[in-house]
């Protein structure tokens, strides 16, 4: 048992024991926390009795939601109740509302309502809130982790202040990890900790003040008696990096993104960086395949034609063989969509078809290519004058396909990149027999 197995008796986890007591203690969101500012206001013990505005806390986990709400109250000397979304119903919200009523009528005491995790809430559980809110009964500080606009019921959301909260920078964490070392309430000094497992302990915390909190309490619970805690003893503590990453969440799409963006990009490097953030992070590798299959279609095309088979083969891999195996036919697909040639010529093709007919512009199908073998087609000209292609020599002949409205309309427009030079060639020929020139 090490020398400072005393400092771990207790059950309170040491990222629940450094919980600041007030905003002064609060690491980072100093954009938040200026004089003046709405949460400064809210803390302020001098306004508790009077009316305060409801905030919606959206940020990242660990970068202090939860901390906030409860150092205003501890500040402010309001009643603090809290509320999980995970757990509660309308009943609660019911009776919390009402109790917060009778203290306000009865003791001018003001509520803070703090509720984790609101988008979890339904509709009709976020409807329940707005009496309170609306009427003043409570203070709501709500916290998500998702964008409250598609989250957050619109009335609920125009009834309080929106305050985005940052992830917290190295520095931020630093002043963390150096208070918890030496605080009462914490490590006490009782461990050393090496510049080097100081660092560590920052780049594994991806910028969550609790991942960084509970990895230095695991690395200092297996430091050996009487020595520092080294980098070494952080590693072993904590195997692999705390990837910030919300499978529900904004990290979910914005990692995808910049996969996405970095393929595009020509950027192998970048692509398969991201690519390892979402394995590592445990996002549906059919997710990922299916991205990989539309990013061939639509931003290769036929610059080549083989990429679609490449990532549609991926995506059957890894539906055949599973994972951990299916991170490699995932990055093969990866890394050559990656490289390959590029061309949304296909993309763009469809996506003007179809605002034309979207728009009215479709026109009548032209006799020779309408369908002649249903009675009477004959006898009203359908098929008459109809070029069979492959009579000709060459296999294309001068005829007109679209309607009279389109005749002449160009969607499809090859590149000059990959096989589609080689398309762009064949095609300018092809459309001057066509169009008999």
């Amino acid at each position: 048992m090490s020398g400072s197995a005393a400092l771990f008796g207790t059950p309170t986890p040491l990222a629940v024991r450094m919980r600041p007591v007030s905003l002064d203690e609060v690491a980072g969101q100093r954009h938040l926390l200026r004089p003046g500012s709405p949460l400064v206001a809210l803390a302020d013990p001098e306004r508790r009795t009077t009316g305060a505005v409801s905030v919606i806390l959206w940020g990242p986990p660990g970068t202090g939601k939860t901390t906030l709400a409860q150092a205003i109250a501890r500040s402010s000397g309001r009643r603090f109740i809290e509320l999980s979304a995970i757990t509660a119903g309308v009943k609660d919200v019911r009776e919390v509302m009402q109790e917060a009523l009778n203290q306000r009528d009865l003791y001018g005491q003001s509520t803070i309502l703090f509720l984790d995790e609101i988008h979890r809430f339904t509709k009709a559980q976020q409807d329940a809130l707005l009496p309170g809110v609306e009427n003043g009964w409570v203070v709501l500080i709500a916290a998500t982790t998702e964008n409250p606009s598609f989250s957050v019921i619109s009335p609920l959301l125009s009834r309080s202040l929106l305050l985005t909260l940052e992830t917290l920078s190295d520095d931020d964490l630093g002043e963390l990890i150096d208070r918890a070392v030496t605080d009462a309430r914490g490590l006490a000094g009782a461990v050393e900790l090496e510049p080097e497992a100081r660092a560590a302990l920052i780049q594994l915390a991806s910028g969550d003040a609790r991942r960084a909190l509970t990895a230095l309490e695991a690395a200092a619970s297996m430091a050996p008696e009487g020595e520092p805690v080294t980098a070494d003893v952080v590693s072993q503590a904590v195997d692999r990096a705390l990837l910030r990453y919300d499978r529900q969440g904004d990290e979910h799409y914005d990692v995808i993104s910049a996969f996405i963006k970095s393929i595009r990009g020509s950027d192998p490097d970048a692509a398969i960086h991201y690519l390892a953030r979402m394995i590592e992070a445990g996002e549906d590798p059919r997710f990922i395949a299916r991205r990989l299959v539309i990013s061939a279609a639509e931003d290769i095309g036929l610059a080549d034609p083989q990429a679609l088979q490449i990532a549609t083969a991926a995506a059957d891999a890894v539906q055949f063989i599973g994972m951990p195996e299916g991170r490699i036919p995932l990055a093969e697909a990866t890394l050559y969509l990656a490289t390959t040639a590029k061309s949304n010529a296909a993309y763009l093709a469809i996506n003007q078809a179809i605002a034309d007919v979207r728009a009215g512009k479709s026109g009548r199908v032209p006799k020779h290519l309408r369908d002649a073998h249903y009675a009477g087609a004959k006898r009203l000209g359908h098929g008459k004058g109809y070029r069979y292609p492959h009579d000709s020599e060459i296999g294309v002949v001068a005829q007109q396909y679209l309607p009279d409205t389109l005749r002449g309309t160009r969607y499809y427009e090859p590149t000059n990149h990959g096989q589609e030079r080689d398309v762009q060639a064949r095609l300018e020929k092809i459309r001057r027999i066509v169009d008999g020139e």
